[in-house]
């Protein structure tokens, strides 16, 4: 990560400058983003799951969302939120989980909890949003903090 000391003259002091984010973390970002957009469309394509469509529309649209907000932060040469990331990676680690939290049944009043389909498609998209988004967060923490000089720590 590139950083550079300015000096403030209002202030008088120097201060490190983000000369911005590595153009990966942008990608992933965006990548995680689309990740919660299908895990929010999925019960859509792989069919009625009462249970999981609730779960997934809001669980998956706070995934795209708040992704996307980071991309846009990111884009905007603002740093990477290692919050939000990491907020994204616990919501990403409860889809992974939710179909054995909520799903435990067969069927409710006739209806299918979640086709194997949907349940696979949110371990696997969980498990890969989970693991960008940490190593997104991860990444960004590795920085030198605001308000140091760069070398020091």
């Amino acid at each position: 990560m590139s950083e550079s000391t300015t000096n403030d003259p209002a202030a008088g002091e120097s201060h490190a400058r983000d000369q911005g984010e590595p153009d990966s973390q942008k990608w992933l970002s965006g990548v995680v983003s689309l990740i919660g957009l299908w895990l929010a469309a999925s019960p859509f394509v792989y069919g009625p799951a009462q249970s999981m469509l609730w779960n997934n529309l809001l669980v998956g649209g706070a995934i795209f969302l708040l992704a996307g907000y980071n991309y846009y932060r990111i884009i905007t040469a603002h740093p990477t939120s290692t919050g939000v990331m990491s907020l994204v990676a616990l919501l990403a680690l409860w889809m992974v989980v939710s179909h054995f939290a909520i799903g435990g049944q067969v069927a409710i009043g006739g209806l299918e909890v979640a086709s194997a389909g949907l349940a696979w498609s949110n371990i696997v998209s969980g498990l890969i949003a989970a693991a960008l988004s940490a190593y997104i967060a991860y990444a960004a923490g590795r920085g030198v903090p605001r308000g140091t000089a760069a070398g020091t720590r």
